[in-house]
């Protein structure tokens, strides 16, 4: 098939030429495309465009997303293995983010708090998942602690999640005024979807109706806004959200 006298291999040859141009690609690739441009447009599309294209990105997500649905104790067991066989603090690591993934948090604060014990003592992310894990265990104590060591040894790290944390944890020793205090602060700072959800969510739980209102009517002004995919990925947000507005009088 020819378009303007200029056969449709040619043109492919010309769109992966410009690619090789923009994305910074050796140089050979031009003479490789233009000598051969229906095998060299082939060969461009498997070895540089589609590892590089979102199509590719996209699909190796989905495979991830299948294998855990298919198998979702894999990384779990693996990381398990791995610790067992070469007990480094690394695999510990990793170790402990598979427990708090599969939903073990007790196991999984252990895990990360054998981590701080080490070399690793001052690492801030591993500080900051003990955080997590314990909150996540019912330690809120635990959990607070921690998150004032991050904060105290780097304000800028994970600023907003640290806040919301503490935040959390704070409510759940219930020491609600500085939970309140938390939640303003990291709506005042930030003010993402996620500072205004929890902070709706905490103020439901308080029965501050008209605080809880007012932010879930800012909510649903984004959620209107959103594609599918956005909704996807704060899909469990949304769900503690309605479930805590549920709660409010009519």
């Amino acid at each position: 098939m020819e378009i303007f006298g200029i056969g449709l291999h040619v043109l492919i040859a010309l769109f992966f030429a410009v690619h090789v141009i923009r994305s910074g690609q050796q140089l050979y690739w031009l003479m490789i495309l233009f000598m051969f441009p229906l095998f060299g447009s082939v060969v461009y599309f498997i070895a540089i465009y589609l590892p590089d294209s979102k199509l590719h990105h996209g699909a190796r997500k989905a495979v991830t997303v299948a294998a855990r649905t298919l198998d979702p104790g894999r990384e779990l067991r693996e990381a398990r293995d791995a610790y067992e066989f070469t007990p480094t603090a690394q695999n510990q690591m990793r170790l402990a983010a598979a427990q708090l993934a599969s939903g073990d948090a007790s196991a999984a604060a252990a895990s990360y708090e054998a981590c701080l014990q080490g070399p690793f003592a001052s690492d801030l992310e591993i500080r900051f998942g003990a955080a997590h894990a314990s909150l996540a265990c019912g330690r809120a104590a635990a959990a607070i602690a921690h998150l004032q060591t991050i904060r105290t040894s780097d304000a800028a790290f994970r600023g907003e999640q640290v806040a919301l944390m503490l935040a959390q944890a704070y409510a759940a020793e219930g020491r609600h005024s500085e939970a309140g205090a938390e939640f303003e602060a990291a709506l005042a700072r930030y003010n993402s979807f996620t500072a205004q959800a929890e902070m709706a969510i905490w103020a439901a739980g308080q029965g501050d109706v008209q605080r809880a209102r007012q932010l879930d009517a800012e909510l649903q002004r984004t959620m209107a806004r959103w594609n599918r995919h956005t909704h996807t990925m704060n899909e469990t947000l949304i769900r503690r959200l309605q479930v805590a507005l549920a709660s409010l009088p009519r």
